[in-house]
């Protein structure tokens, strides 16, 4: 027993710091790993489905997660984004602007039990979107992907990196 005592007291001591062993070998060097966004328009009609249909040229990693958002508002000079889907309700249903992606391409498109047609161009035309592909390595990370600060913030993204770019539409 008392062995078993001086075993766990002594587990937990800690003596001085030893001396600084020799550098190791030069290694390959590292990855560095990119997100890439960008900043599309997307005008939504009878003609096209309600729908943008966009291709990543060149096509994404399998692994990659596409994220898009949503410029909801502006706030004086900046933008209120919010991540999709995001819904809205009108007396006469429930709008949501939804998307989902492939490796070589991603959608934008209206989705919910409303007559589209019925909506005002406010809802409709010129929409903004910031599209974030997160690389495979950080889609497991801890973090509030709905949240467009959190996700630009881990991904070293910075205002001035999202250009407006005119991707070729499917649709």
């Amino acid at each position: 027993m008392l062995a078993l005592i001086g075993l766990i007291a002594f587990q937990a001591c800690e003596g001085p710091e030893g001396p600084i062993g020799p550098p190791g070998p030069e290694g390959e060097p590292g990855i560095n790993i990119v997100s890439e966004v960008f900043e599309v328009d997307a005008d939504f009609n009878a003609e096209n489905g309600y729908a943008a249909i966009f291709d990543f040229d060149p096509a994404i990693v399998e692994s990659d997660v596409v994220l898009a958002f949503i410029e909801w508002e502006k706030s004086g000079e900046s933008s209120v984004w919010r991540a999709l889907p995001q819904t809205y309700f009108f007396e006469q249903g429930v709008l949501i602007y939804n998307h989902d992606f492939t490796s070589t391409d991603f959608r934008l498109f209206l989705d919910g039990p409303l007559d589209y047609s019925q909506l005002s161009a406010d809802w409709t035309q010129d929409q903004t979107f910031r599209i974030v592909i997160v690389p495979g390595d950080f889609a497991g990370a801890r973090i509030d992907f709905t949240n467009y600060e959190a996700v630009t913030e881990m991904l070293g993204v910075d205002e001035e990196d999202f250009h407006k770019v005119q991707l070729k539409q499917k649709n």
